[in-house]
């Protein structure tokens, strides 16, 4: 009872608005049939966290996030003994636990997380689908529904942060990026409860951004952003006051580009 329990807590219960942009789905849904892991790449804010979550919802599969970060151990993915009252006693890391419930575990932006650490998940992604509990003394054997789903932005890639081939060999990848002009136009009106036509300058004015990639911006704005522009204009603050807030103030402080995108934002609104 205990096992379906925590089955529960994990499930998602209303379904994630997801827009399909090709054919990610039907090539998810055959790698989740293999029990394959699957990697998925792409720039910030495209909705590589929001497509998985809308897998584990389509599937019927709990599903457990990790956000990566470089203080993650190992220790903080497969658990520890904690001390209690009664002495010591092991508690379970987010990667076991889905390794013996079945759920999708999805560690996000994996490459933020030490090289030394992400190796731990090696044994659940090759034919032996098991992982060794070392301080436990233990060894668990994933349960067949299990699988690993990570996600990282290429854009972000350096020598010191990059995964390991032995790694990157050991999933399956689908490439993610921002949608089209239709498509996230009609992400946009959703997502931030505002009409088309406002959504439509939102996502012209993103596009200007992205075109200043590697020209002064690292990233152009992400559609998370113009979510977050449209929820502002949703509540009646002006558009280029959202804007700037939402869009621009977050992507930027070099005062040149703040004023280019600034009067980006002016030629629509």
């Amino acid at each position: 009872m205990s096992d379906q329990i925590d089955r529960e807590q994990y499930l998602i219960q209303e379904e994630p608005y997801y827009r399909p942009v090709a054919n990610e789905v039907a090539m998810y849904e055959a790698a989740y049939d293999a029990r394959m892991p699957v990697m998925l790449k792409g720039p910030t804010g495209c909705g590589k966290s929001r497509f998985v979550e809308y897998m584990a919802w389509k599937l019927g599969k709990p599903l457990i996030t990790v956000a990566c970060n470089e203080d993650m151990t190992a220790s903080d993915l497969v658990g520890r003994f904690l001390l209690d009252i009664n002495g010591t006693k092991w508690q379970d890391g987010p990667l076991t636990v889905a390794a013996r419930m079945g759920a999708i575990c999805y560690l996000d932006e994996v490459v933020e997380a030490r090289q030394d650490t992400t190796v731990v998940i090696h044994p659940l992604t090759d034919h032996r689908r098991n992982l060794p509990l070392e301080k436990k003394g233990e060894l668990v054997q994933a349960h067949p529904d299990f699988q690993i789903v990570i996600s990282y932005n290429p854009g972000y890639q350096s020598l010191m942060k990059d995964l390991k081939q032995s790694t990157k060999q050991r999933f399956g990848a689908l490439d993610f990026d921002y949608p089209s002009a239709e498509i996230e136009t009609e992400i946009v009106a959703h997502e931030g409860h505002v009409d088309k036509a406002v959504a439509e300058k939102l996502v012209q004015v993103a596009q200007r951004s992205r075109n200043l990639k590697g020209h002064g911006l690292d990233e152009g704005m992400s559609t998370r952003l113009l979510v977050y522009a449209a929820q502002l204009i949703g509540k009646g603050i002006d558009p280029e006051s959202a804007c700037r807030m939402a869009l621009v103030r977050p992507l930027t402080d070099d005062p040149d580009m703040r004023d280019t995108l600034d009067a980006a934002v002016g030629t629509y609104f």
